[in-house]
């Protein structure tokens, strides 16, 4: 590289001295062109035609060859071109040989640049070695650091919990043992119950954290630390119990001072302080079960003394609705029922049989319990219903506000059935004291409905402490409704119809009783479908029924027979009817009984009026079945068709008067009365068809009244209906 450069340049300095005397003849003029022919002669020709055979398809060969030119004139041309070729090259050479020099001196520059450069990079490497060297040694240091600090923190972190969890600082020990004594305002003095504040349940919780610490780990047992710190801990601890159940216990005892808002100090007082029951629970068991057993005990009788004092406020209120002599089949004479005016309202009588304004207390389920003094004020009086209702509302709401308050305070729903027996037990008298003496069917069928709302409302707040007393209410209620029942049952069966009969077509006394105690129990088995009381309705209705058939058989016509039968089944159906019950099943079959005796009357008034011509047309088959022989003659219907058309109206108007007397319904008779004066005029046209087939019946024409008179007088009397 250095070489070629230098010689260029002796050349470029020779050319300068020498351009004028260049001569390219001299250069070329010593080329021995002849030798080189000779020497060419005698080159041996051997191979020569295999050579010429390979280069046959050769453009160049094919063209010598083909010309006829000689190898010899033709190669000694192609080297003249050469030659000239080569001077003209050499003296292109010669014409550049200063720009060559120019580049000859820059690529020495830049040789010595790069010489530069590469020393200088050469030792960039050398130190760049020497750092990398040293960073990887301060990297080694930095992890050995790292692992060291890593180690030092998690042995700084564990000692440090270790000492925060086993040291007792000085303000725990103030806090626990010293505490704040509370003023005595009363007194002057100073109460030196414990003051148990915020601050100090904080204590306790790290007390208890403490206290957990050093029993759950096995190697802080075996710590030499324990062994200062553990007596100082167990006596904080004994010094906090001691405390807690002083506290806990006044406050327990405020409990039972006289009208006192339990559920008011259990949520706004007791419950801030529960963290010292779970002390309590998990550091000392013996004294827990002290403070369980005390709150059991204070509940129980303060709950007990609230629901006895509240049953004998209720008993107060009450109003007796029926006795054992109220019963269906019993004669009113023999009730006394004319003496116990006087003593109770005629309102509450009546709501013996029937439900009326009672049924309310269903729609008031949900409603706050009475307040007995406010009710004794107004000198208010309720059926027992009403009063039970009220006791047992007060009971599931005091019941769950005591679950709830146990299961959050205690963390024991078990605590709830300790604390209840008492108040249980007290309900509990009281109620079957009430049960063994009511007589109230529809009461106890009521207090059944609330038993089962109340089931309800205790299902859906999700409070299931009450389960078993609901149901037992509900076992006790429904054997008594059965007794009861069975009474009123009873009572229709072993009637004496004799001394229940009246000489009087109007409903009995006994069937309204029937009707509106039938209609109660219906309408409060509507939401229910009790398939058993259905059956029990059902052996009443027959039990009536036959009774009712007993007394109308006392009357010595038929007709009355019929008409007080009429009368008792319409005003049955009329009660079932406005009790909005749709009577059920009895319903239907009191209509189709009064049906078919609504049929009975009809006949039977018409044949005390109109017998003649209705015997007449019975006996006279159809027209279609007429013989000669069956024909009747002018003679047979003459005194028919003028004895009707002299009395006919008359006749109607009896009929009228009879049956306005006869029915208590006046809708009802009108609809007799219209069906028997339908009947009446297709006997009559019977007969008109009658006189028609007879031969010189046209003679009777003039004595025949027309179908356009009767069915006048037919829609007279519908109009005033």
């Amino acid at each position: 590289m250095e070489a070629g450069p230098a010689a260029a340049a002796e050349a470029h300095d020779d050319g300068r001295g020498q351009r004028e005397r260049f001569d390219l003849g001299v250069l070329v003029g010593d080329l021995a062109l002849d030798e080189d022919v000779a020497s060419d002669e005698d080159e041996s020709l051997e191979g020569l035609r295999q050579e010429l055979e390979d280069c046959k398809d050769d453009e160049e060969v094919a063209n010598i060859l083909a010309n006829g030119i000689k190898l010899r004139d033709y190669t000694k041309g192609v080297e003249n071109n050469i030659r000239q070729i080569e001077l003209d090259s050499i003296q292109d050479y010669i014409g550049e040989s200063e720009n060559l020099v120019s580049l000859h001196d820059q690529i020495h520059d830049c040789d010595n640049i790069l010489s530069q450069m590469e020393t200088l990079l050469t030792g960039f490497q050398t130190e760049i070695g020497s750092i990398s060297s040293e960073i990887k040694v301060l990297q080694e240091k930095s992890m050995d650091m790292g692992l060291k600090l890593k180690n030092r923190k998690a042995a700084e972190c564990k000692l440090s919990k270790f000492v925060e969890d086993i040291i007792v600082p000085p303000r725990m020990i103030d806090i626990i043992v010293d505490g704040e004594p509370i003023p005595d305002a009363p007194t002057g003095g100073i109460n030196h119950c414990l003051k148990v504040n915020d601050e100090y349940m904080k204590t306790l919780e790290t007390l208890s954290r403490k206290i957990k610490f050093i029993e759950a780990d096995a190697m802080v047992k075996s710590s030499k630390a324990l062994k200062d710190v553990q007596p100082e801990v167990e006596r904080l601890r004994q010094k906090a119990v001691s405390k807690i159940f002083e506290f806990v216990i006044q406050k327990f005892y405020a409990l039972r001072k006289p009208k006192t808002n339990i559920q008011i100090l259990q949520q706004s007082v007791l419950l801030k302080y529960k963290y010292t029951i779970v002390f309590l629970k998990e550091h000392a068991k013996e004294i827990y079960t002290e403070v369980r057993a005390a709150y059991i005990d204070t509940m129980n009788k303060v709950l007990s003394a609230h629901f006895r004092a509240y049953i004998q406020a209720l008993e107060k209120l009450q109003l007796d609705i029926a006795t054992s002599t109220d019963l269906l089949g019993v004669e009113t004479r023999s009730t006394g029922f004319l003496f116990t005016i006087g003593k109770e309202p005629l309102k509450s009588r009546s709501s013996v049989f029937a439900l009326g304004e009672r049924i309310n207390i269903l729609k008031e389920i949900d409603q706050p319990a009475l307040i007995p003094h406010i009710a004794e004020a107004k000198s208010q009086k309720y059926p027992y219903e009403v009063l039970f209702r009220s006791l047992q509302k007060l009971l599931i709401d005091t019941a769950t506000s005591e679950y709830l308050f146990s299961d959050d305070f205690f963390g024991e729903e078990s605590l709830f059935n300790d604390i209840f027996a008492g108040p249980i037990q007290v309900v509990d008298e009281h109620f079957n004291a009430v049960l063994l003496n009511c007589y109230d069917a529809i009461g106890i069928m009521l207090m059944i409905r609330i038993i089962h709302q109340h089931q309800l409302i205790m299902f859906k707040r999700r409070i299931p402490c009450l389960d078993s007393y609901l149901d037992k209410v509900n076992l006790s209620l429904w054997p008594r409704f059965k007794m009861v029942f069975d009474l009123h049952l009873n009572s229709l069966r072993n009637a004496n119809f004799k001394t229940l009969w009246e000489d009087d077509v109007h409903p009995h006394y006994v069937m309204r009783r029937y009707a509106e105690f039938t209609a109660s129990l219906v309408h409060l088995n509507v939401e229910y479908g009790d398939g058993q009381l259905d059956l029990n309705l059902e052996r009443l209705r027959m039990a009536i029924e036959d009774l009712l058939v007993k007394l109308a058989k006392m009357f010595p016509k038929p007709k009355l027979q019929t008409v007080f039968l009429i009368n008792n089944y319409d005003l049955t159906i009329s009660i079932l009817k406005e009790a909005g019950t749709e009577g059920g099943k009895a319903q239907l079959h009191f209509e189709e009984i009064l049906k078919s005796n609504i049929a009975i009357y009809v006949e039977e008034l018409l044949l005390e009026h109109f017998s003649d011509l209705i015997k007449f047309v019975k006996a006279r088959p159809s027209e279609d079945t007429a013989t000669s022989s069956d024909k009747a003659s002018v003679s047979d219907v003459e005194p028919l068709v003028k004895d009707f058309a002299s009395r006919w109206k008359a006749a109607i108007e009896l009929m009228h008067k009879d049956v306005i007397t006869s029915f208590s319904n006046f809708l009802c008779g009108m609809e007799i009365l219209k069906a028997a004066l339908t009947q009446l005029l297709l006997y009559y046209t019977r007969l008109t068809e009658c006189v028609k087939r007879i031969n010189g019946g046209s003679a009777l024409n003039k004595d025949l009244v027309s179908i356009s008179s009767i069915l006048y007088e037919i829609k007279k009397y519908s109009r005033t209906f």
